[in-house]
C-alpha cells in the first residue's frame, strides 16, 4: 500500500475540468524568425487554443539551460531562456491566456541540475558543500554511477540521467557510515534543497502561472524502498503550497498515481514508464513497436490495444486503471496523454490517420484528466530519422526527437512554424508533403481537429463524461464499451475489422447517437464498423 498522506487533501477547484494541453516551446511557434520557438510564438496562438476548448497548457522547461537535454538541465531556475524572450514575455503570455480562460504550467525539474548551474560550479570546487552527491576517492576508485569531479574538489559526483545533470542531494532512505555520501534527509544539503524547491516555486507561482509538472518525482531521495521518503518529502511541499498558493497544482512525472497522489501531488500521468508494471498500462493503449522503442518492450512482445490488425485488449490498462482509481479516490487525479515529448505519437508507424478519432473519443471521454500533446489532435506523426538533437537519442531506436518536429500551422514556408531558412529550424519539418495543418483541419468540417474540437467541448459540459462521472466498464475486447455517470454509453472499435456486441441491457436499445462515427445500437447487439466510435445517451 502507499504511504498515508499527512496533511488534509485540498484540491484545486478548477483541476477537476482541466484538459491539458503540453507545448513543447522550441516547436510550437517561432515569433522572430530565429527557427526557434518562444513565448511570444505561444501567446499569437493562444486564439486557436481557446478555439480548440483546451483550458490548461503545459510548457516543456523554458528556464536557463545549456540544452544539453532539452531544458531539463537547468543553470538557473529563476530565469528563463533567452531562446524564448524574456520573463516580462512570459508573464504576457500569462495574462493573456487567463484573459481566454486558459492556465499555464511550467515543467519543474526538481531532482537535477545543469554541470553549469553556479550550484554545482561552486560544489565541484568546494568539499564542504553538500547540495549535491560527492564521494572521494580517484576515478578507478569511485563506486558505480559517479562521475570524476570537473573541478578542484577531489572524487566525483553522482548524476541522475546524463553526466550534464547532476543529481541534487534530497538524502538517501537507507544512510550507511561505510558509504559517507549516503546522507540522511536532514542533512544540510538536503534541508538546503528542499527550501529552494520552496522558493522556486514562490516566484514562478507569483507570476501568475498555475503550477508545475514536476519532472521525474520519483528520484529525489535515493535509495528509498516503497517511496516512503520521497512521499514525505512532496507531503512537506504540498502542506506549504496549499498554505500559501491554495489554487496551485503539482503534477508528476511518476507514472505512479497510487503512490504519486497520496504523497501530495494532486495528479500523476500515466507514462511509458514507472509504477509496479513499469509503464505496460499506457504501453498498451498506444505503443505499435515503432517510434521511441526500448528494446525490453520489444522482447516483451508487447501488443497494443490501439492496434488495426485487433490483437490487443483493452483489459490491462483498464485493471491498472480502476485498481489506481480506488487507491486515490477524491484526492487527485490521473492524467492520460495521447503522447509526450519522450514517447511516440499517436500516429506512429503504420497507425494511419482514419485510426486516430477512436483513440480521442476513448480518451476525451475516459474519467482521467486528458492531456492532448500539441499537434496530435491535427494527426501529426513521429518523424523517423531525425539525427539526435540536444540529447533526444535514448537507445538505437528510441529518438525522442520524432515525437518534438515543429507544429504544423498551415502550407506556408516551414508549415508557418517560422520564417527562418529550413536549416536554421530547431528540428525538421515532417517532409510529407501531404502533412496535416491546423488551418486545412479547421477548414474541414469532418476533419480529425474539428471531432477532437467537439469532444472537448462535450466533455467539458458533460459532467457525466468528465472526471468525476462514474465508470462501468462493460466490454474490454473488441469493441470497447463502458458507461458514464450511468447516462452516456461509449463504444471504441480501434480495429480494421467489424466488431459486436451483444446489448448488455435491453434498455440500451433506444440510446441516441451524440457523436457517433460507424456504431449502431440495434434490438439485440452493437455493431462497430473498423475504426468507429460512438457516444449515446441512454
Amino acid at each position: 500500500m502507499p504511504p498515508p498522506s499527512v496533511f488534509p487533501h485540498h484540491v484545486p477547484s478548477w483541476l477537476a475540468n482541466a484538459v491539458l494541453y503540453q507545448i513543447y516551446p522550441q516547436s510550437f511557434s517561432d515569433s522572430n524568425g530565429d527557427g526557434i520557438g518562444d513565448f511570444d510564438g505561444v501567446t499569437e496562438r493562444l486564439e486557436y487554443l481557446e478555439w480548440l476548448g483546451v483550458n490548461t497548457v503545459w510548457l516543456n522547461p523554458c528556464f536557463a539551460s545549456p540544452f544539453r537535454d532539452a531544458g531539463y538541465d537547468v543553470s538557473n531556475y529563476l530565469a528563463v531562456a533567452p531562446r524564448y524572450g524574456t520573463e516580462d514575455d512570459l508573464a504576457e503570455l500569462v495574462d493573456a491566456a487567463a484573459r481566454r480562460g486558459i492556465r499555464v504550467m511550467l515543467d519543474l525539474v526538481a531532482g537535477h541540475t545543469s554541470h553549469q548551474h553556479p550550484w554545482f560550479t561552486t560544489a565541484a570546487n568546494d568539499p564542504t558543500d553538500e547540495r549535491y552527491i560527492w564521494t572521494d576517492g580517484t576515478e578507478t576508485e569511485l563506486p558505480p554511477g559517479f562521475v570524476p569531479s570537473p573541478g578542484s574538489r577531489p572524487g566525483g559526483y553522482l548524476p541522475n540521467f546524463f553526466d550534464s545533470q547532476p543529481a541534487l542531494n534530497f538524502g538517501y532512505a537507507r544512510p550507511d557510515p561505510a558509504e559517507p555520501w549516503r546522507q540522511p534527509i536532514d542533512a544540510d544539503g538536503p534541508r538546503a534543497n528542499r527550501a529552494a524547491l520552496r522558493e522556486i516555486m514562490d516566484h514562478w507561482l507569483r507570476l501568475g502561472l498555475a503550477g508545475f509538472r514536476v519532472d521525474m518525482a520519483h528520484s529525489l531521495v535515493k535509495d528509498d524502498p516503497g517511496m516512503t521518503e520521497t512521499s514525505k518529502l512532496w507531503g512537506e511541499l504540498r502542506a506549504w503550497l496549499d498554505a500559501t498558493h491554495r489554487q496551485a497544482a503539482l503534477l508528476a512525472e511518476w507514472g505512479d498515481p497510487s503512490t504519486s497522489v497520496p504523497a501530495g501531488f494532486h495528479a500523476d500521468f500515466l507514462l511509458q514508464f514507472g509504477g509496479p508494471d513499469d509503464g505496460l498500462p499506457m504501453r498498451s493503449l498506444w505503443n505499435n513497436g515503432h517510434g521511441t522503442v526500448h528494446e525490453h518492450w520489444e522482447q516483451q512482445r508487447e501488443v497494443c490495444y490501439f492496434d488495426a490488425e485487433g490483437r490487443g485488449s483493452a483489459r490491462e490498462f483498464v485493471t491498472a486503471f480502476e485498481a489506481t482509481a480506488r487507491v486515490i479516490a477524491d484526492a487527485g487525479f490521473i492524467v492520460l496523454p495521447t503522447a509526450n515529448h519522450d514517447f511516440s505519437r499517436l500516429a506512429c508507424g503504420p497507425r494511419t490517420a482514419e485510426q486516430l478519432p477512436p483513440a480521442f473519443a476513448f480518451q476525451l471521454t475516459w474519467p482521467s484528466l486528458p492531456a492532448i500533446y500539441y499537434g496530435d489532435e491535427i494527426g501529426m506523426r513521429y518523424v523517423p530519422g531525425l539525427p539526435d538533437k540536444e540529447g533526444s537519442v535514448l537507445g538505437p531506436r528510441y529518438n525522442r526527437a520524432g515525437s518534438r518536429t515543429p507544429m504544423q500551422w498551415d502550407r506556408t514556408p516551414n508549415a508557418g512554424f517560422s520564417t527562418a531558412p529550413p536549416d536554421r529550424l530547431y528540428l525538421p519539418l515532417d517532409p510529407d508533403p501531404d502533412r496535416p495543418t491546423v488551418a486545412a483541419g479547421r477548414a474541414t468540417p469532418g476533419s480529425l481537429l474539428h471531432l477532437v474540437r467537439r469532444l472537448v467541448a462535450l466533455r467539458t459540459s458533460t459532467p457525466e463524461l468528465g472526471s468525476g462521472g462514474s465508470l462501468e466498464v462493460l466490454h474490454t475486447g473488441y469493441p470497447l464499451a463502458y458507461v458514464r455517470g450511468g447516462r452516456y454509453l461509449v463504444v471504441v472499435n480501434p480495429r480494421r475489422a467489424p466488431a459486436t456486441l451483444a446489448l448488455p441491457r435491453t434498455e440500451m436499445a433506444g440510446a441516441r447517437p451524440v457523436e457517433a462515427e460507424g456504431v449502431t445500437i440495434g434490438e439485440r447487439e452493437i455493431t462497430a464498423a473498423g475504426f468507429s466510435f460512438g457516444i449515446f445517451t441512454l
